[in-house]
């Protein structure tokens, strides 16, 4: 027969790891929403799983020629040289972003084709490339 003194601390033992898993459960399902995964254009592309409309990072080269600016918006594309994709942002861009040099821009797609971003991120170095975009470029030659 148990006593008074082992059911209280099973109660509280059962109690603490019911709690400790459902805050650990609360804590990966709100890290994983919060998430935003690098993607090249063919990623976006080829992948059915891609939803219209979620905040994503989209990584690659700008193409050669493709920048359009306006007074209020800017308008390139991004390629892993396989795909492009459409990019708009309204904003200033930093300083490193040239032509033929490394992008990231987080935001949301529009359609397959036409990325909407809210930030535009450049390379920080001239000999610096993400590991990810390096593979894509090796590969696509």
């Amino acid at each position: 027969m148990l006593t008074k003194k082992v059911k209280n601390r099973i109660l509280f033992l059962t109690l603490f790891i019911t709690i400790l898993v459902v805050f650990i459960f609360y804590l990966a399902k709100i890290l994983n929403n919060n998430l935003l995964f690098f993607k090249t254009p063919s990623d976006l592309i080829e992948n059915q799983n891609i939803k219209i409309g979620k905040s994503i990072r989209l990584g690659g080269m700008v193409k050669k020629n493709s920048i359009v600016a306006t007074s209020d918006e800017i308008k390139f594309i991004i390629t892993d040289f396989k795909n492009e994709i459409i990019v708009s942002y309204k904003g200033a861009v930093p300083n490193l972003f040239l032509e033929e040099k490394g992008v990231v821009a987080e935001g949301f797609l529009k359609d397959k084709k036409y990325f909407i971003a809210n930030r535009v991120l450049a390379k920080h170095d001239e000999n610096y490339m993400p590991p990810e975009l390096k593979e894509v470029i090796k590969n696509a030659k």
